[in-house]
């Protein structure tokens, strides 16, 4: 239990002690609060909401509610002083061995600090990537790649029971357009001049590799012969050695799913239909016609009898058809049935990760997974921006290989995969992201990459020293467990267990939100305590964390820097980034 859980509980109970004693009197349950750190942390360690939340349910002012609850709340031994604030707020100072037991707890729970039952098992389908199978990775996948990664790890953390799958069309005109060229560089494979790339086909020169692994599979076997019969073989070919290339470059920012699901399929085994058949069933579905579409200019349109999804029935501006006027699937259909088949499998909660170019989705998507349910699940969107690829400042040139865009492999061969992933968590996805191959890689405090890499090869290093003077094998966090931690007394100690201690509430708040981007945020807060922390004692030789000459000291010190160590691994395990135990390069500046 972290020191926000414990506090919480704590002032549930003085709640109960309350009503108990009969000085509170409750119409209601004790509704929803939280307890947090002030704004001002001159005003304490802790404060809750509890005594304006409980204003209804009691029939009382919330300053009058604050003050009975401030006295049970000080008889609490943990506490140290409670002091009420503006309307109502409860402020609570904790007694320093409180925070002195948060280093214990970090160290016994090791990585899983900061895990949470929020979820409570939830089922939650994340699908991410789920670019179609016509090229590599690129900058702009990788994006969402990696935001969608962290975000089921950071569900994962917060206890939710968390699938990751990649979706995608194997059905349009894409695969089509791949199959052609695929054919075409087969051709070239066969020793034939093909000329220049026509104009619509993919002028990449990785489909050279494509074309020449079909020759090797199939010889000569489709030289000459009608696209009526290569089509398809040539096709399924293509896609699923692009989606062999496509989880290899994923592979190499250690990205894998635990599902793939493709649109074909689905339109074979009629879940299409099935879906359809569902929704008329309920009622939802009728012929009927629309207006005009809004901002539009059209002297030729006419109404005309569609089938009709009653999409508006759930919030949507309008309803959506499902048909064409041909009687063909609208284009809409193949999502309508993959949420289908999501909430088939029992998914409560659905993330998708898709680009800003899919503006309109959620609108669309949202009343079906809704009809499906019975307003049951719930639809979440994340929209991710652009990426924007430099090197010293200037705009990246194109990539060959992938014929106009620069891959997830050249980004990794660059700067390593750690790097790529925290890069991209480190703006609000929403937010255009400039990518500098040399920003990246640069080793001063402006790189919130080496920044934090280097608070927790720092540790490492501080451990490994005291482990020379003292002995690793005493430096264990089981060992530390059990040092007497009084020492860790100072302002500036405390404020980096505060400082630590957040990270459960981090957890909590940043999966709420389904923004994993916070775990970097927060990561960077924590490595620019623990490097100000370092800096004093370079300064203030009684901060240093080794006293050679002072073992319960150093012992006490060396407990709170494992700690420190432990958190930042447990962040970035969930932004999926290994933490580095040191870093080669000459010493860094401005840290």
């Amino acid at each position: 239990m972290t020191i926000y859980s414990s506090i919480h509980a704590l002032v549930a109970q003085a709640v109960q002690q309350a009503v108990a004693e009969g000085v509170l009197t409750l119409n209601a349950e004790t509704p929803h609060f939280v307890v947090e750190p002030p704004r001002d942390p001159a005003h304490g360690d802790l404060a809750t909401n509890v005594a304006m939340m409980l204003t209804k349910a009691a029939g009382k002012p919330p300053r009058a509610i604050a003050e009975i609850l401030k006295k049970h709340l000080e008889s609490a031994p943990v506490v140290a002083a409670v002091e009420i604030a503006g309307p109502g707020f409860i402020n609570l100072r904790l007694r320093e061995t409180e925070w002195q037991n948060e280093i214990r707890t970090i160290l016994h729970d090791g990585r899983h600090y900061g895990d949470s039952k929020l979820g409570q098992g939830t089922k939650v389908l994340v699908e991410y990537v789920s670019a179609n199978p016509t090229g590599p990775m690129h900058a702009g996948h990788v994006r969402g790649a990696v935001v969608g990664d962290a975000l089921a790890g950071l569900l994962a953390k917060a206890g939710y029971d968390v699938t990751r799958e990649y979706y995608f069309n194997d059905a349009g005109t894409q695969v089509d357009v791949l199959a052609r060229t695929t054919y075409l560089r087969y051709r070239e494979a066969l020793g034939e001049d093909i000329g220049a790339i026509p104009e619509g086909f993919y002028p990449g020169e990785y489909l050279k590799d494509v074309g020449q692994a079909l020759v090797a599979r199939d010889g000569m076997k489709w030289q000459g012969k009608p696209e009526a019969e290569w089509l398809d073989p040539v096709r399924e070919f293509g896609v699923q050695y692009m989606m062999r290339m496509i989880r290899e470059d994923l592979d190499l920012i250690g990205i894998h799913h635990d599902v793939f699901t493709n649109e074909r399929e689905m339109i074979e085994n009629g879940t299409l239909e099935k879906s359809f058949k569902i929704l008329e069933d309920k009622g939802l579905i009728y012929v009927g016609t629309l207006p005009p579409p809004k901002g539009k200019v059209m002297e030729d349109w006419e109404p005309a009898p569609l089938t009709l999804f009653r999409s508006s029935n759930f919030g949507d501006s309008t309803d959506r058809p499902l048909k064409k006027r041909d009687g063909n699937w609208a284009y809409i259909m193949p999502d309508i049935a993959y949420h289908y088949d999501k909430i088939r499998r029992g998914y409560s909660l659905l993330i998708n990760v898709l680009g800003t170019d899919h503006g309109g989705y959620l609108e669309r998507m949202r009343p079906v997974v809704s009809a499906f349910s019975d307003s049951k699940a719930r639809l979440e969107v994340i929209f991710n921006s652009i990426v924007k690829v430099f090197k010293n400042g200037e705009p990246v040139k194109l990539s060959k290989r992938s014929g106009n865009l620069i891959t997830l492999r050249e980004m990794v061969e660059q700067v390593g995969a750690g790097a790529v992933r925290f890069f991209m968590l480190t703006r609000d996805p929403k937010s255009q992201l400039d990518f500098d191959f040399t920003k990246v890689v640069e080793q001063t405090r402006d790189n919130p990459v080496f920044y934090v890499q280097y608070a927790h090869a720092r540790c490492c290093s501080i451990l490994r020293h005291a482990g020379e003077i003292f002995g690793a094998d005493e430096l264990t966090a089981e060992k530390l467990q059990k040092a007497d931690l009084t020492p860790i007394s100072s302002p500036e100690e405390l404020l980096l267990v505060k400082g630590m201690a957040n990270w459960s509430r981090v957890v909590e708040a940043a999966a709420t939100a389904c923004e994993p981007h916070r775990v970097a945020f927060y990561l960077l807060d924590l490595a620019a305590l623990f490097h100000g922390l370092w800096n004093k004692g370079n300064d203030n030789t009684s901060l240093r964390f080794i006293v050679a000459d002072n073992k319960p000291l150093t012992y006490a010190r060396m407990a709170l820097i494992k700690a420190v160590q432990t958190v930042l691994q447990s962040g970035l395990a969930v932004m999926g980034c290994a933490p580095l135990e040191e870093l080669r390069n000459e010493r860094p500046t401005d840290v």
